[in-house]
């Protein structure tokens, strides 16, 4: 049958080859289904200042329905949705402003000592709890004489030195 391509913008799936794809891709129906998706992860300001600019759509004022829905190039709110609009933008821009985080006072060299004193207390305190690492099967394996040489743990003292051998 054939490979297929599946669109997640337009929800349909169809004969995968160059042609169809390149059809599809600048359909207007993809076109628009992409740019819905996109919509829905736009900031409030930038949707506010779009609806501003837009004269109101009468066949959805007169009815509440308008064929072209989100592709509509009028704007489908009204007054008090963008009242409500303004005032969620309002409180975003609040909530920005309080976040920011004033910068202490001081300079890089002021930085640099801090770090220092933080690197030099870990290399000591990383100094004082060396202790030989003991190893541990994990539960449920079998005897370590049933074990292949490649899973067994290495001697207390490591591997013996091997003589120098070329390879080949």
């Amino acid at each position: 049958m054939g490979k297929r391509y599946f669109c997640d913008y337009c929800d349909r799936s169809f004969q995968d080859n160059l042609h169809n794809r390149k059809k599809h891709l600048n359909g207007v129906q993809h076109l628009r289904a992409k740019k819905v998706w996109y919509d829905l992860f736009r900031d409030a300001a930038a949707i506010l200042v779009e609806e501003q600019n837009k004269r109101p759509c009468r066949k959805f004022l007169e009815t509440g329905q308008c064929d072209f829905d989100s592709n509509c190039r009028f704007s489908h709110m009204t007054s008090g949705d963008l009242e409500q609009l303004a005032a969620q933008v309002h409180e975003e821009r609040l909530s920005r402003e309080q976040d920011i985080v004033e910068v202490p006072e001081g300079g890089i060299e002021d930085w640099l000592e801090k770090r220092a004193k933080r690197r030099s207390s870990a290399q000591s305190s990383s100094m004082l709890s060396t202790k030989p690492v003991v190893f541990q099967y994990p539960p449920g394996w079998p005897p370590i004489q049933d074990l292949p040489p490649s899973l067994r743990a290495p001697p207390p003292g490591g591997w013996p030195q091997q003589p120098h051998v070329q390879w080949g």
